[in-house]
C-alpha cells in the first residue's frame, strides 16, 4: 500500500508474526548501533524514595538506527557522523543538572523521558531514509529505559 500526502510518500510493508512468534512477511532492513557516554544528576519530583534527593550517574546511551537501503558506500550511514551528532545531543546532558534543562522543566528528567529527548533530538537530525528505531538509556550497569516508535 502506498499513501502519498502533499510530497510526503509514505510506503508500509506488511509484517505479521504467527503464534509461535515467526517473523511473516519481509521487510529488510539495516540496523546500525551507537553507544555514548555521559555524566549528570538529577532528581525526580514527587517520587518518594532515594531518587527524590539529588544524585548522579554515569548514563549509557544506546542508539539504534534502521534503514532500507545502504549508500552508496554500502552503509547506512558513516559511524563517525552518528557518533559526532549523539556526542552533540549529549554534551547538553554532559555534567549538568538536568532538571534545570527546558526539557525537563515540567516532565522529570527521568531514564524513560531522557531515552525520548534524545530520539527526538536525533531524528530531526538524520535525513529521511534514516530513522531511530529506539534509543536506550543506561542509568546503571543493570537498570536501563527504552523510547521508540
Amino acid at each position: 500500500m502506498t499513501l502519498t500526502l502533499s510530497k510526503v510518500e509514505l510506503k508500509v510493508k506488511y509484517i505479521s508474526f504467527s503464534a509461535d512468534k515467526r517473523c511473516i512477511g519481509s521487510l529488510n532492513m539495516y540496523e546500525l548501533v551507537v553507544e555514548k557516554t555521559f555524566a549528570g544528576a538529577h532528581n525526580l519530583r514527587g517520587y518518594d524514595g532515594d531518587c527524590e534527593k539529588l544524585h548522579g550517574h554515569n548514563w549509557k546511551v544506546e542508539v539504534t538506527l534502521k534503514a532500507e537501503k545502504l549508500n552508496e558506500l554500502g552503509m547506512v550511514i558513516d559511524f563517525k557522523i552518528v557518533k559526532k551528532k549523539l556526542e552533540e545531543i549529549l554534551s547538553h546532558f554532559d555534567h549538568s543538572y538536568l532538571n534545570e534543562l527546558g526539557e525537563f522543566k515540567q516532565e522529570n528528567p527521568t531514564t524513560e523521558n531522557v531515552s525520548k529527548v534524545i530520539y527526538n533530538n536525533l531524528s530531526a537530525q538524520l535525513p529521511p531514509e534514516i530513522f531511530v528505531a529506539k534509543v536506550k538509556t543506561w542509568e546503571s550497569e543493570k537498570c536501563a529505559a527504552a523510547y521508540y516508535v
